[in-house]
């Protein structure tokens, strides 16, 4: 019986792949073509990303979280890079993060979907 080559963890995340199957993709297209469109279930596996109203607020922490080491890391590197003062390194971490803020939610989304199913696996 051949077996399947499955990727790891991270490149399926970072391919927003489904985690189940690791084939299936979690969105229609890419975020270059503007926000993209979730799928409603894989198209391999049949997994359902959206289990039910409201399940993507967990996903606003994640998000959250990830904005804030982000902004922290750019704010270090500013700050050693320029020795401005804090306020001012601060705003332009800011800014400098706003062009990442999609990014960083959808990867929220797709980080939310493996951890709900790595605790509680939807079953086949």
């Amino acid at each position: 019986m051949p077996s399947r080559k499955t990727s790891s963890t991270l490149a399926s995340m970072l391919g927003q792949r489904c985690p189940r199957c690791r084939e299936g993709r979690i969105f229609r297209y890419s975020i270059f073509r503007g926000f993209p469109k979730m799928c409603q279930r894989c198209s391999v596996c049949d997994l359902k990303f959206q289990r039910e109203e409201g399940y993507f607020l967990g996903a606003m922490y994640i998000s959250f979280g990830l904005a804030l080491v982000i902004i922290a890391l750019i704010s270090v590197l500013l700050w050693v890079i320029t020795g401005w003062w804090i306020t001012r390194v601060t705003i332009w971490a800011v800014v400098l993060f706003l062009p990442l803020a999609p990014a960083i939610s959808l990867l929220a989304r797709v980080l939310w979907i493996y951890l709900d199913q790595a605790f509680d696996p939807e079953k086949t």
